[in-house]
């Protein structure tokens, strides 16, 4: 578990995902990837596979956020784990939708 801020990216170790984080609480939070925690961008990658078998994967460029939305990610570089933190999986932010013009 580490402390997070605004502007800190991270990899997983065993995927091509990579995420900075846009929003987090000042608390200590377990960022994983397919239930492998995430690394800084300087640590190398370790062999193996993710713990779950069938994941929804990353997409590049998409936020991922929790249900309370307290915590926020940006995807950098998609790949085939499922973003969690602290267990619980993180969810494609969707995009408000504009008033109408009329």
């Amino acid at each position: 578990m580490k402390v997070f801020k605004a502007g800190t990216r991270a990899k997983c170790a065993v995927c091509d995902t990579e995420a900075m984080v846009v929003r987090t609480p000042a608390a200590e939070l377990l960022l994983a990837c397919g239930g492998v925690e995430m690394v800084t961008m300087d640590a190398a990658k370790t062999p193996g596979a993710h713990a779950a078998g069938d994941l929804p994967g990353t997409l590049l460029g998409k936020r991922y956020v929790t249900a309370a939305g307290d915590v926020e990610l940006l995807c950098t570089k998609g790949g085939k784990g499922q973003l969690t933190v602290n267990g619980e999986a993180l969810s494609v932010k969707e995009a408000k939708p504009l008033p109408s013009s009329d």
